[in-house]
């Protein structure tokens, strides 16, 4: 079930329905994890079965760890925690990418070695609830939180359907304390979240899959390599897609949330807009970048041992970052990429600070686009389907293609790359501003107009319907 589904809108009108009702606190809320791990089951029953061991276990270590104050203890609950959650999100995620590589490296060596294929398929939205589980346990671990007391809101918390496949991804201490007094969104909140659900489908729908994506294919999917106009296009058009795709889901998700009167945190502030790398992450994907940072950089030793041990710890970030995002060399190289513009960006400030240019207007401007530019040029190693064909896409763009084709530059591809260039702009014009701001200062009437335009894109958008960009993560 996909929030850009008919379906979808029967099941959250009637979940809407049966929460708003004169019922007791503890029932509207099993009604919402009922309904969740229905939404869930939607995809593949059986893999129900692996959110219910995530959620159970985390549960009972998470117990554990508060009741003893023994250090060996601890750490082999610890170890329980990361065993329990990572051993199945390596399973599932890295098992055939391990066995393939691991049959190259056999035939490299000269070895014959034929297994049986494993054909694993990867159940929708572990790596967000894996996530998620986690940081419960290590909370407590690191004494930053206590086990809560009702499992009923735990496993809501896990499970909760706006946000399960996709994220945000929540922290218990965000969501949990929303669980002990009963929650009914007000008229304003209803209202307000319904709106930024027409806005993410809007994104998602006719932005993302009815300008952008059909571009992207021509150009991505082809059998031969694009010229340089051609891959210029398509990765643009691409970096439009991926953000209206998984801006348009994450909006959704905390429109659909606010409805039930929950609040989740936002996960996009206008990330193209961003001045440097630092700023990117804290613009895109917020809830994955502060979970890396809380979870894995920091606790690494974060910026406090050195400047050399500071970039190792950015670098083995961002290539963990990157191989959460999939099984192909092409995120660990799309990670490298983003570790390695961290590390630069720490001596360019470094020299911009000396010689005085660090705020002037030309470099800030300057410093914009070339963010941009690059973020374009590591998208495209997320996007290809091969390393070969991504290092022949870059090279096609700083015209050093030797194997191009000049594919037909149609009227479609020129609209695409419009409306990827006007969602960039429109971040660099609300970068230091937010929807909520910008919505409070607009007549009611300029709002109901425009959410009356996209409705009618929404439903009268023809194409093809794609799944979320980020369920395959």
């Amino acid at each position: 079930m996909v929030f850009n589904s008919y379906t979808f809108v029967v099941f959250f009108a009637v979940v809407l329905g049966l929460h708003h009702l004169r019922l007791p606190w503890w029932t509207r809320k099993l009604n919402l994890l009922l309904a969740s791990y229905l939404f869930y089951m939607a995809w593949n029953p059986p893999f129900v079965l692996l959110l219910w061991v995530s959620t159970v276990a985390d549960w009972y270590i998470a117990r554990g760890l508060q009741r003893t104050e023994a250090p060996g203890r601890r750490r082999l609950l610890l170890l329980a925690t990361l065993g329990v959650n990572l051993g199945l999100l390596v399973f599932f995620k890295y098992g055939n990418f391990a066995l393939e590589n691991f049959t190259w490296l056999m035939g490299s060596l000269g070895v014959s070695y034929s297994p049986v294929a494993l054909d694993i398929v990867l159940p929708v939205g572990i790596s967000f609830y894996t996530f998620q589980t986690l940081s419960y346990t290590l909370d407590v671990y690191l004494r930053r939180g206590k086990p809560w007391h009702s499992f009923l809101d735990y496993a809501l918390y896990v499970t909760f359907f706006p946000q399960l496949v996709a994220g945000p991804i929540v922290r218990s201490a965000q969501f949990l304390p929303q669980c002990v007094e009963p929650r009914r969104a007000t008229a304003h909140e209803l209202g307000w979240g319904l709106a930024l659900m027409v806005l993410g489908l809007f994104e998602k729908v006719v932005l993302a899959d009815g300008f952008l994506a059909p571009v992207v294919e021509v150009y991505y999917d082809a059998a031969v390599l694009p010229d340089a106009a051609g891959a210029w296009i398509g990765t643009l058009a691409f970096a439009g897609q991926i953000f209206c795709d998984f801006a348009g889901y994450s909006t959704i998700a905390i429109g659909s949330a606010m409805c039930l009167g929950f609040e989740l945190p936002d996960n996009f502030r206008f990330p193209y807009a961003a001045m440097g790398f630092s700023d990117f992450w804290r613009r895109w994907h917020i809830s994955l970048s502060t979970w890396l940072r809380d979870y894995l950089y920091i606790p690494l030793g974060g910026n406090r041992h050195g400047q050399v041990r500071t970039y190792v710890n950015l670098s083995l970030t961002m290539l963990l970052g990157g191989l959460w995002h999939g099984a192909s060399w092409n995120f660990v190289v799309w990670g490298a990429l983003h570790g390695l513009y961290l590390v630069l960006e720490r001596g360019l400030k470094v020299l911009l600070v000396n010689a005085g240019w660090a705020k002037s207007g030309l470099a800030l401007s300057l410093g914009r686009i070339g963010t941009f530019v690059l973020v374009c040029f590591a998208w495209i190693f997320f996007r290809a389907d091969t390393l070969p064909r991504s290092t022949g896409i870059v090279a096609a763009m700083v015209g050093l293609g030797e194997t191009t084709a000049v594919l037909p530059i149609s009227d479609a591809a020129w609209l695409g790359l419009g409306v990827a260039l006007g969602v960039v702009a429109l971040q660099w014009a609300m970068k230091d501003a937010t929807v909520e701001t910008v919505a409070a200062r607009t007549p009611w009437w300029a709002l109901a107009f425009g959410l009356a335009i996209m409705l009618a894109g929404i439903v009268m958008m023809p194409g093809e319907d794609r799944a979320f960009i980020y369920f395959q993560f």
